[in-house]
């Protein structure tokens, strides 16, 4: 039962988390869809998979935005590629995102009862 407790939790806050994960890769430096996936997938320990899809999908939702912005480049010997980047707003919505709910988790009793192991 507690597995699939965990499980169940582990979805919903990896599914939350896709935003996150895909500005991080983002502010990493330009890349196109296939390394935004490979990034998620090798920071996150594979813990956190992800379809092209819901990247693809995210990533129109931020171009209309105007959180991401792409440039033209080359393919692997087929047509151009798309690399996308955070835009200034990006930038600014997620240093904000990270001060706000990231850096919680540095401060000394929140890192405390993380390591604090309840019996």
């Amino acid at each position: 039962m507690i597995l699939d407790l965990l499980n169940s939790w582990e979805e919903t806050y990896k599914k939350g988390q896709l935003t996150l994960w895909i500005f991080l890769s983002l502010k990493d430096g330009e890349k196109y869809v296939d390394e935004i996936k490979s990034f998620i997938e090798n920071m996150s320990n594979n813990t956190i998979s992800c379809e092209e899809q819901s990247i693809y999908r995210s990533l129109r939702k931020y171009l209309h935005l105007e959180i991401v912005e792409y440039n033209l480049g080359e393919g692997n010997k087929g047509p151009e590629r798309k690399y996308y980047k955070l835009t200034k707003l990006g930038i600014n919505l997620l240093n904000q995102f990270i001060e706000r709910n990231i850096n919680l988790f540095y401060d000394d009793k929140i890192k405390q009862l993380l390591k604090k192991e309840l019996k």
